[in-house]
């Protein structure tokens, strides 16, 4: 279960992925052991996946992809397959019109581009609307 302390510590590691643990310590007035063994906890119990570098939009290209799926085929396995995919850095199940937003981002318009071609192909997907990202709020 969650506590105010990792919930702080995941908001550093979102703002900043390569925090150290003694940075986040110092900010948050917990030890570099006690920030290490929480950050463990909460990677072991999957509430903190994966640590990624995030490009802006300035360096590179971003996209977000809403996809529709086959009824036939469980979204949550063709999640799996798109979230396999490289360049696919968020994978969201939503209601509504589609069933699935992919965030994308890659170092230019064409790996994206490519990235979304993948996507596309994908068994289970039978409809795409890709939007790239022209800036960053």
């Amino acid at each position: 279960m969650m506590d105010e302390t990792d919930k702080k510590i995941i908001k550093l590691l979102k703002d900043d992925a390569r925090a150290g643990y003694g940075d986040i310590g110092a900010k948050i007035g917990l030890s570099e052991g006690a920030v290490r063994k929480r950050i463990k906890i909460l990677s072991d119990e999957g509430v903190i996946r994966k640590f990624t570098v995030k490009i802006g939009i300035a360096e590179g290209a971003q996209a977000i992809t809403l996809l529709a799926t086959n009824p036939a085929e469980p979204t949550q396995e063709v999640s799996k397959k798109i979230q396999a995919i490289p360049n696919v850095e968020t994978v969201y199940e939503v209601t509504g019109e589609y069933d699935i937003v992919a965030v994308i981002s890659g170092m230019n318009v064409t790996e994206v581009n490519e990235c979304i071609e993948k996507i596309r192909r994908v068994e289970g997907v039978m409809k795409t609307n890709s939007m790239i990202v022209l800036r960053s709020a």
